[in-house]
């Protein structure tokens, strides 16, 4: 079960969110690092306690985030605890919540990787559902529209091949979060970081929809901003 728990870490091990993997949290921690010690897992940057793609893209965030920006993601690091699932829909959500950020925001040589991100996992779902595979949703309609370019060469490469969900999780899920998080720094967004931050929020949001809470309680919520990160619900 889940309870209402206390860690009791002395300060001077609370690790800091920095960039990349880190040996211990006396070097700092990445986002996934931290979500680990919450968990009550071992030091690790891909914890079994978050579906993996939604780690992904929450270190891939982490580290492109300014120095200054990255202590607004603390507060974040309890929500994606006990989010995980090994339904493909999860990993599909997430890439279309990327690759549709991403799209009408990112350099035109990018757009066109995104836009096949949008495609490729529109015609997964179809599968899924038994649908026509050129079903596409409102949503994704309304932002291929906006890029027309992208979206008639995407369309010309995606007719080559239907994804299997195995190839799918492996190689097109991952392939859209990885560029679109860079993309959208490339970008020169005026607040790049509060771009990211959104889009792992409501990547976030759309995986709690999607998964059923890891132990037989409920996952633990986000904490308020200003509260402490390591007052939050762990398994027991």
């Amino acid at each position: 079960m889940f309870r209402k728990q206390t860690l009791t870490v002395t300060p001077d091990l609370i690790p800091v969110l920095s960039r990349g993997r880190h040996r211990n949290p006396r070097k700092g921690g990445c986002f996934m690092e931290l979500a680990s010690c919450l968990a009550g897992e071992r030091w690790s940057d891909h914890p079994h306690c978050t579906h993996p793609l939604l780690a992904s893209l929450a270190r891939l965030v982490n580290d492109y985030t300014s120095d200054a920006g990255r202590a607004r993601l603390v507060e974040l690091v309890p929500s994606v605890i006990g989010l995980t699932s090994e339904d493909v829909r999860v990993d599909a959500a997430i890439a279309l919540r990327c690759a549709r950020t991403a799209l009408p925001l990112v350099r035109s040589d990018r757009q066109d990787v995104m836009a096949v991100g949008i495609l490729t996992t529109e015609r997964l779902l179809a599968d899924l559902d038994g649908d026509q595979p050129d079903r596409i949703s409102a949503a994704s309609r309304g932002v291929l529209d906006q890029v027309p370019h992208a979206a008639r060469w995407a369309a010309r490469f995606s007719r080559r091949s239907a994804p299997t969900p195995r190839n799918f999780r492996r190689f097109s899920a991952p392939t859209a979060v990885a560029c679109a998080v860079p993309g959208l720094v490339e970008a020169g967004l005026p607040d790049s970081d509060e771009t990211l931050r959104n889009l792992l929020v409501e990547a976030i949001c759309d995986c709690a929809a999607l998964c059923a809470p890891a132990g037989p309680g409920p996952a633990p919520a986000a904490v308020p901003a200003g509260s402490s990160p390591l007052e939050m619900s762990r398994p027991a």
